[in-house]
């Protein structure tokens, strides 16, 4: 991955809807290349979807999830993010394993979901910080 494969994907990962000619146009290329680029930059795995980014009104929370040292991250990661609420499930470092990116109908729905991952086997613990603003980096 080069200098213009990066220059696409911040354009991409802003507007993933963005048009071929109009990256070209921003990034000094034919729109031939950015479409050759893209179809190569999913092909490898690095472009892994496109996305929405909505703002729908709801509670959007991070939820850090710990687990047993025994329990296998990933499968549990997979069950979490198969959750209709859930956007995104990271596995990091640090004292909790997961973290658990929620968009929900309101802080009920926040704490119903809490709740039901409480309820898994694998949990040990859970933290929960609602989301007050964001913005696209």
């Amino acid at each position: 991955m080069d200098d213009l494969d990066r220059r696409i994907l911040s354009i991409l990962r802003r507007d993933s809807r963005a048009p071929y000619t109009e990256i070209a146009d921003r990034v000094d290329t034919s729109e031939g290349t950015v479409r050759n680029r893209v179809e190569r930059l999913v092909d490898e795995g690095i472009i892994e979807r496109f996305t929405v980014a909505t703002h729908t009104g709801n509670v959007k929370a991070m939820v850090e999830v710990s687990v047993a040292v025994d329990v296998d991250t990933t499968a549990v990661s997979g069950r979490l993010a198969e959750w209709d609420e859930v956007d995104f499930v990271w596995q990091v470092s640090g004292e909790e394993d997961i973290v658990m990116v929620v968009d929900a109908a309101d802080t009920s729905a926040v704490n119903e979901l809490i709740t039901k991952t409480r309820g898994l086997d694998e949990v040990e613990n859970t933290k929960t910080r609602l989301i007050l603003d964001e913005r696209l980096g």
